[in-house]
Order: structure tokens, then sequence, then C-alpha cells
């Protein structure tokens, strides 16, 4: 699970060496409270010269609050450059033909109002745009995917649905989507203003699936998924944790049972209640049909259905 950009292995270098010695020189006037619910967190660990807490109150793991404030002020940790996105290509393309596509169908078989467009947030290249137009060719003109940051244009797709824009900037409903390794490269504000954006661009009983790698999966399954330079993870999130800021723009957020690498937010509607796996089967005929192609059948539907059953 990975995802943003690179400088070259020097100027990251030296990137890396002034921020730690200016963190380390601030650490003793650093604020380390929660940003999320402003309780006094423990300390978690330190990573590439970064100290990262951990809240027991509402299960947030994030980076120095020092280093989110310098990224809330405009100064990002990565570049989003040609040389990253060429590092990236190869992954992303991987995932979107594999395990994205699974997420997307599990995301349309959850929701429980008919699914007219669907929106991969933070789409990246947009590849998984072309994955799902590969195995859902009929439904194409339904798949929509916005980044905000995207490579030149040699390295998108040519999907007519791939957005250049900010989110809230799309200007239409969504009744489903993804986001896919995104969350984790964000500071609480942005966070926030992605809640924002989102609710502005959703329906009563719009779902939307977050893959990100949770508290639980750091703790227990892989420490080394927060990487403040290499990958750019600044902070983990949990259920409780993304409560805060999702319930806010109104938003339900469930858990998955079995994935420690994700959760849903809904906007409520007449039938959102229940868990989220169960509601496989019993999706609505509009998007069981939707994960059906007269050229490739029902591998969508299935591969949806089994990877929900699957954890």
């Amino acid at each position: 699970m990975a995802k943003r950009n690179t400088f070259c292995g020097s100027t990251l270098h030296h990137l890396r060496e002034q921020r730690m010695f200016g963190f380390k020189r601030a650490r003793a006037k650093a604020s380390a409270n929660c940003p999320l619910c402003g309780a006094t967190p423990s300390r978690h660990g330190e990573i590439q010269g970064v100290d990262y807490f951990s809240c027991s109150s509402c299960d947030f793991i994030f980076a120095d609050p020092e280093l989110l404030r310098s990224v809330d002020a405009g100064e990002p940790l990565r570049r989003y450059d040609a040389e990253y996105w060429q590092n990236e290509l190869a992954s992303a393309r991987e995932r979107s033909f594999g395990s994205s596509l699974a997420r997307a169908a599990e995301a349309i078989l959850y929701c429980r109002i008919p699914v007219n467009r669907f929106i991969d947030v933070g789409t990246g290249p947009g590849y998984l745009l072309d994955a799902m137009s590969t195995y859902l060719p009929s439904h194409r003109d339904r798949f929509f995917g916005v980044e905000k940051f995207p490579p030149a244009d040699g390295y998108c797709t040519s999907h007519p649905n791939y957005l250049r824009a900010d989110l809230r900037d799309v200007g239409m409903p969504f009744e489903c989507g993804v986001c896919i390794e995104v969350i984790e490269h964000l500071t609480p504000a942005m966070a926030a203003n992605l809640a924002s954006a989102l609710a502005a661009s959703s329906v009563p009983g719009s779902l939307f699936l977050f893959n990100t790698g949770l508290t639980e999966y750091v703790r227990k399954e892989d420490p080394g998924y927060l990487d403040p330079y290499g990958r750019g993870h600044i902070t983990s999130w949990s259920v409780t944790a993304a409560r805060k800021v999702f319930e806010k723009e109104g938003f339900v957020v469930h858990p998955v049972p079995g994935k420690t690498w994700a959760f849903v937010v809904e906007k409520p509607g007449p039938k959102t209640s229940g868990t989220v796996r169960d509601r496989i089967w019993t999706a609505p005929a509009e998007n069981r049909q939707l994960l059906t192609d007269p050229a490739m059948g029902e591998v969508m539907y299935i591969l949806g259905r089994e990877s929900a059953l699957a954890y």
C-alpha cells in the first residue's frame, strides 16, 4: 500500500537533515496534543528522525505536530514531479488491475442506493478507470477519477472521465466511490477539507470506501507503513479517529469486518443500517447489474462478493 512523490536522492537527503535538525530544536516547544481530540498522547516512536505520537483517546497515530503544521502551511514532504511518477506508475497499475478493482467492486455492493456515478478520489494517473473500463466496458461512462496533482499527460489515462481538479470543483454528485492510499498522506486539517468536499459531492445513501493502513494494521502487521519521507505516510487512522472528521460532515463511519486497512463513510439514507459486509447479499439489483457486463460476464460481481468474504 503506497502513494505520492519524491525528490532526487541528494535533495531528499538534504531535506531530511534540515527537517531533523529543525524538529529536534522545536520538540521542547511543540505541543504534542492530539490534533483531532486534544488529548495527551504517548510517543509511538521515531521514524526517519520524525517523532510519531499515538492517542489512546481517539486511536490516532500522527507525526510531529510541527511537521503537520508545516505541511498545512504549504510545505510538502514530497514533490509530485516526473521522477516520482516514473517510480509510482508500475505500482499504480498493479494496484489498479488488482486490489483496487476488488475494493471498487466491494464498495458498489455495499452501497444501498443505485450507483449512477462512481468516483476514484485521488486517482493518480487514473489507471483504475482503465481497469474498470476493461472489465466493465459497457458501463465505462459511469466511472470517474479526480486528481488534484496529476502527472504529465503522457503518464495519465486517456479516459474521458479523468478529472484534473480538486474534488470540490467537480460539480456533480456521486453515489459511490473509493479513496485508495490517500488519507495517510493528509494532516487532520486536510482530511477535514476532503470530508467537506466529499459531503458536497454526495447524496443521501452515498458510500465511499477508504483503503489505508489503520492503526491496528500499523501496530500489529506493518510498523513500516509509517514513512514520512519515502512514501509520505504521516498519519494512521482508525474508525474512531475517522469519525472525528467525517461525522462533522454528516457521514456515518463503518468498520469493515476483518479488514485492518479499510473503513467506509456513508451519508445516511433510508436503508443504510447494518454491517457493511452483510450487504453483499442484498445489494440493489441495479448495482449487481452494474458489476455484470455483456462481454465480461459476472467477473466483477464475483470479485466484489468474494473479496468482501475473504477476511
